[in-house]
């Protein structure tokens, strides 16, 4: 019996040999990488305006990606339609910009019709190109080979191995002008000031760590049911025990107290010492909120101390806050 062609094997075939190509464009990117890629990269690095980015089509789409990419690496950037671009947004270039061009053939009539005016701007120009003799990779500045074998498209018609080739290229770029710029977590969390990422970025411990009537707290002299009852009355996790001077010097969790009585209840009476864990993992309150999920996910701990620079309990950061925080 013949196999349908949108049978399970076939789809999966295709799927493969899709990623197969597409990979391959893209590692071949690397063995053609010259000084073009440093000068295009010196030019973003040093542009004093923005780099707008242009592109018809699927080159287009790939473009804005690309546009969206440099401006949350550090790069100010924006797209620019080139059809458009004809009808009066070429306004939006300057002469302080750079301009990235996106053209697999190189002969892009939208492209080739706005080309004239940048050039009275003096604005550079890089191309990211298939066809390093074309039009277009002639009167630019600086041109960036993306060339592929075929397209990953069953009829080599679909740009798909082409745009994985520009979209990689565009990746490559931006991240190395963002090294250059020396562009820090921090200068990243700026620009991501919401959602998931931001919250990793921006938010501390301090910011989410649970204080006063509800830090449970008690002296090491005290015995295992003046935990329980610190916990209870401060509707935690977790019970932190300190010295004379107000030190931590161990942590005794709700789980901790009911295996101890489990095993033996007279425990209960017992001092704390006795079914405290003695060198509890702490966090500082300047820390990470993110840095403070890592520790506890890696330790598998629900309840973690926040400790001052002397090592005195100022609050206690709750898996279920960092739940409600949007971090788990």
């Amino acid at each position: 019996m013949q196999n349908h062609p949108t049978s399970y094997d076939n789809l999966m075939q295709l799927a493969k040999e899709v990623l197969r190509l597409e990979a391959q464009a893209i590692a071949r990117l690397s063995e053609r990488l010259n000084e073009a890629f440093v000068r295009a990269v010196h030019l973003l690095v040093h542009c004093q305006g923005h780099v707008v980015v242009t592109g018809m089509g699927k080159s287009g789409a790939i473009g804005k990606k690309i546009a969206a990419t440099l401006s949350s690496t550090g790069t100010p950037a924006l797209f620019l339609h080139p059809a458009e671009g004809v009808h009066g947004d070429l306004g939006a270039v300057t002469a302080r910009d750079v301009v990235l061009m996106l053209t697999y053939s190189g002969e892009t009539d939208e492209l080739v019709t706005i080309l004239p005016a940048l050039k009275r701007l003096g604005v550079p120009l890089i191309v990211m190109t298939g066809n390093l003799q074309s039009t277009l990779a002639k009167a630019a500045d600086v041109v960036l080979d993306v060339s592929v074998e075929r397209e990953a498209c069953p009829f080599n018609l679909a740009p798909t191995a082409s745009t994985a080739a520009m979209l990689a290229m565009g990746d490559a770029l931006a991240l190395a002008a963002m090294t250059v710029r020396r562009f820090t977590p921090d200068d990243f969390a700026r620009l991501h000031p919401a959602g998931a990422l931001g919250r990793r970025l921006l938010l501390r411990v301090k910011d989410v760590m649970r204080t006063g009537e509800r830090l449970a707290i008690i002296h090491v002299s005290e015995p295992t049911k003046a935990a329980f009852a610190a916990i209870t009355k401060a509707r935690a996790g977790a019970c932190v025990v300190v010295d004379d001077d107000g030190k931590l010097c161990g942590i005794v969790t709700d789980g901790d107290l009911r295996r101890s009585l489990l095993r033996d209840v007279s425990l209960f009476h017992a001092p704390v010492t006795e079914v405290m864990t003695k060198t509890p993992k702490v966090i500082h309150p300047d820390a990470l909120a993110a840095e403070a999920l890592r520790l506890m996910q890696a330790h598998q701990i629900d309840d973690l101390p926040v400790v001052d620079e002397h090592h005195r309990p100022i609050g206690m950061v709750d898996v279920q806050d960092l739940l409600r925080a949007g971090l788990v």
